[in-house]
This record gives structure tokens, sequence and C-alpha cells, in this order.
């Protein structure tokens, strides 16, 4: 009986989860959508009932006996107040929610070293620091740290990933004494350890829940956006991810950390080594402006990718970019149009595949590590033409993408946390 390791995923609509064998194979998946209980995805009751069945769900097709660990991703910056006993205080301020407190803000711009990921209204300390007032608070989590707390009766660790945003220092492995300066109680913050590291075991009510053994591990999750790069295998220094989404972002595996606050960088620490990433504003958005997916299917199918059109495109949806330049004055730049539909849709294409192509150099500039190969996730990652474009815009390896379910990438922390727990 092989052993298996479950990794969930707790994303903006549902959750997702996958059973995972050593060799990094999947033997079952699952997804649950938050809206089927009827309830805000706001509500952390909502993420659990989702988190359940969508492990439920799973472990219907799979072996339970097999399970030997758990771990759970969330979505980055979403921070949740709660009591001694776990139980949500207020509602969580989601990933996307700002902190419209300029005292808070104001504080935390002084005390903030300018590298820090704590910045701006969308932070987890923002947010921390706007919960730590309420009465009865006894920790302020983020969302994945207080999943695991419902399997493990913990809910006073979080992940170096998901304690980034809230402040955490990753390089020096702790919470800085800034915070305190900034006037955040620090008795609220959680323990911080690696991803992958085991938290605890099922609790007694849990391994009766689900049918599994009392063994099981809990481990150590990530981010959302970590998660999905570790499910597409990507492992080595200079292996890249380009997610084509409605937005352009890109992430390389580091030796050390990136930090370039003009462009939005910050470094995620994996282990010994670092992923750092930009965003632009180009994508799939700004080509869905101009042609519905149907006619970019089809346009796709007459465009030659070994030739060039010679046309200078900068593709965006809006004035303003992020990364790799950033300016948020800058226009869009498509124009003159070809006649020819493909060819305009093919100058598209190009230019933002030379703007993926600028991004990994703005990495290495900002002292990343050359790209060597690319894997590719996102809808446009299955366009075989725009793909040949990028293949010679980027001059990389062009590797397959294991897996593009974050549920995936937790799960390969679970397995990790297996395999030092002994349970491999």
């Amino acid at each position: 009986m092989l052993p298996l390791a479950i990794g969930i995923d707790i994303g903006t609509s549902g959750a997702r989860a996958v059973a995972m064998r050593p060799d990094f194979s999947i033997a079952g998946h699952s997804a649950v959508p938050l809206d089927r209980f009827g309830r805000d995805g706001r509500d952390p009751a909502a993420w659990w009932l989702a988190a359940q069945a969508a492990l439920t769900e799973l472990l219907s097709g799979i072996d339970r006996a097999a399970v030997r660990a758990i771990a759970i991703d969330g979505t980055s910056g979403t921070l949740l107040p709660v009591d001694a006993a776990g139980r949500p205080l207020a509602k969580p301020l989601m990933y996307n929610d700002k902190v419209a407190d300029d005292d808070i803000l104001a504080v935390i711009a002084r005390a903030a070293p300018a590298a820090s990921a704590a910045h701006g209204a969308t932070s987890g300390l923002a947010k921390a620091l706007r919960f730590q007032h309420l009465p009865g608070i006894a920790a302020v989590l983020h969302q994945a740290d207080w999943i695991a707390g419902n399997f493990s009766g913990r809910f006073d660790v979080s992940d170096e990933n998901n304690a980034l945003k809230t402040g955490y220092d990753v390089e020096a492995r702790r919470w800085p004494d800034w915070i305190a300066a900034a006037g955040m109680r620090m008795e609220l913050l959680p323990r911080v350890v690696e991803p992958g590291d085991v938290t605890g075991a099922l609790t007694a009510a849990a391994v009766e829940q689900f049918g599994l053994p009392h063994d099981v591990a809990v481990v150590a999750g990530t981010t959302d956006g970590c998660a999905s790069f570790l499910a597409t295998g990507a492992a080595a220094i200079g292996d890249g991810v380009s997610a084509l989404g409605s937005s352009l972002t890109i992430k390389i595996l580091s030796d050390r950390p990136i930090s370039a606050p003009r462009f939005g960088i910050y470094s995620h620490r994996l282990g010994n080594a670092w992923l750092a990433g930009g965003a632009s504003n180009s994508g799939g958005k700004v080509l869905a402006q101009h042609f519905p997916l149907a006619r970019i299917i089809e346009l796709s199918a007459a465009i030659d990718p070994g030739t060039d059109t010679g046309l200078d495109y900068y593709p965006l949806p809006a004035t303003g970019e992020r990364f790799p330049i950033a300016d948020p004055a800058l226009p869009p730049r498509l124009t003159p149009r070809p006649a020819d539909d493909a060819n305009y849709l093919k100058a598209m294409f190009e230019g933002i595949a030379a703007i993926e192509a600028l991004g990994y150099v703005r990495l290495a500039e900002l002292g990343a590590p050359a790209l060597t190969s690319v894997r590719s996730v996102g809808g446009g990652a299955a366009n075989p033409a725009w793909t040949a474009i990028r293949q010679r815009k980027l001059g990389v390896d062009f590797l397959p993408a294991l897996s593009d379910e974050a549920a995936a990438g937790t799960a390969r922390l679970a397995l990790t946390g297996a395999s030092r727990a002994g349970l491999l």
C-alpha cells in the first residue's frame, strides 16, 4: 500500500483537494464550490464546510488508511481574529480588502523597512493591527492557519509564506522588533515554522469524522501562489513559472532573496531557496478586449509562429504598468493595426511574450539567477501558437507543468512533512 499525502487549497471560489503518492503522482482529486453552502464567501464557516466536503469527496475515492499527512494553503493576506478556542470573532479581512485607517498605514510606513511586504493597505499587518483590540482576542491567524487548526486543534502556528505580508522576517526567521514598535501586540501573532514542518496531528474528532488513521500529521502549508508554483514541479534554481491568465505573472526560484518595492517584488522562502516574481498588467484581459475566446482559437490556427510581424506592441488593457516597467502612466501600444485579424492577434502574442522575456531579464538585473527553464500555467498556456512565439522570445527549455492545481503543490508539502516525521 503506497502512502498518500493530502493537500487542500482554499481559494476564492471554493476548496480543492489532492491526494499524492511519494513519486508525486496524483491518486485523486476533488473540488467543492463555496456557493454550495449558501453562505457568504467571507464567512469562515463556509471555508471550513468546503474544506470538509472536498476532503470527504476525495477520501471516497482513495484508501483512507494510506493517508499519512495533510497540509493547507490559503489566499495570501487573508486574516481572521480568533479567541482562545479558535472561534472567529469577526468577519475576516480578505486578501484584497484594504484597511482604510490612515493612522495604521502611517505607523507601518514609518516602522517597516522599505523592502518589507507589510507595506500597503492590503497587508496582513495592517489587518492584524485593525483586529488586535477586539474583546476576547487570543490570536490573529491567516486563512490557512485557521483551517489547519480545525484539523489539529492548534490555533497558534503559521508558516513563513503566509506570515510574510504580516511582517515576518524570512531571512532572520523571526518576527522583527519593528512590528512591536508599530504597536502590534506580539502575543497575538502565531509561532512561525517552515512550510512542510509538522505542526501537530489530527484531533480525535477529525479522526472519527473522516475515518483517518489517528497518527495523520498536520503539516504547515503555504499561500495559494507558492502552492501553484510548487505544483508545477519547478524545483531547481533558475526554474521559472509563467501564469498566463487575465494578467501575466512570472516567478523564478532563486538562490538569494530579491526585493524591489518599486516593482512590487518580494521573496518567499522555500527551504534554502527563494521564490521571487512580478506581475504585469498585460495578459489575457487585453486579448479579450479585442477578440472573444472562440475567435482567438480560430485566428491562432492561421498564425505562423516562426516569423515575426515586426510590430513593437506593448499590450495593456488600460494605461499603467507595474512590472517589468513600473510606470502608472504607461499607455498601451497597439498600433499600427494590420488589416488581417490573425496578424493583429499575432502581434499581441509577440508583445506579451516580449514583456514576459523582459520580466525575467528584470529579475536577473535585480539579482535573481538567469532563467534556465519555463513551465506554463493558465488559460494561455494551452495555445500552441502563443507557446511557440514565447519559446522563440525566451530562448529556454519549455517543460511540462506536472499540475496547475494549487492543492497539488500543498500535497507536496504534506509529503515533505510525512517524510520528516518518518511516516513514509
